[in-house]
């Protein structure tokens, strides 16, 4: 037929359905978008040490389970009018040499034997301490770095 050229391109012909030869996202965009993905990631990863606020220091801490950027340096909270101590608590095994040990750490730790809201067991004592003290972030880390010590919560009185 005069004026009706077939000329193969790649593997589909001119002439053949367009839609057919279409990828359904178009690689140059998909590049683009993977770039923007791996970008936001990347921002997402390094601002990890400030989530928590503070000074970062106790993003690395798992075992403390309360949001410690929301205490002062003087280590209470609140409002201006109604400051206050954040106690906690913790379980440590029945021994003297664990008693010895925490009471070296946290000078403000009253120790009982008792299962407390965290559900200290027979052989252990039940630790409560706030943080109304110099450095109480240091004091924290130093208790969350104790093998024996698996988590530290915020304690309620009732």
């Amino acid at each position: 037929m005069p004026g009706l050229k077939l000329v193969a391109s790649g593997s589909a012909a001119v002439g053949a359905d367009p839609a057919s030869r279409r990828h359904p996202l178009p690689r140059r965009r998909l590049r683009g978008r993977g770039r923007r993905l791996f970008a936001l990631l990347v921002l997402g990863l390094l601002s990890l040490p400030a989530v928590g606020g503070g000074d970062g220091s106790l993003a690395a801490s798992p075992k403390i389970r309360f949001d410690v950027s929301a205490l002062a340096d003087s280590g209470l909270y609140g409002p201006p009018d109604g400051l206050r101590a954040l106690s906690y608590e913790f379980c440590i095994p029945d021994r003297p040499d664990t008693v010895a040990r925490v009471r070296g750490i946290d000078k403000t730790v009253a120790m009982h034997k008792a299962r407390g809201r965290i559900g200290c067991g027979e052989k252990q004592l039940l630790c409560i301490g706030h943080t109304q003290q110099a450095d109480f972030r240091a004091v924290l880390e130093a208790l969350s770095e104790l093998p024996y010590v698996t988590r530290i919560d915020q304690a309620f009185f009732e």
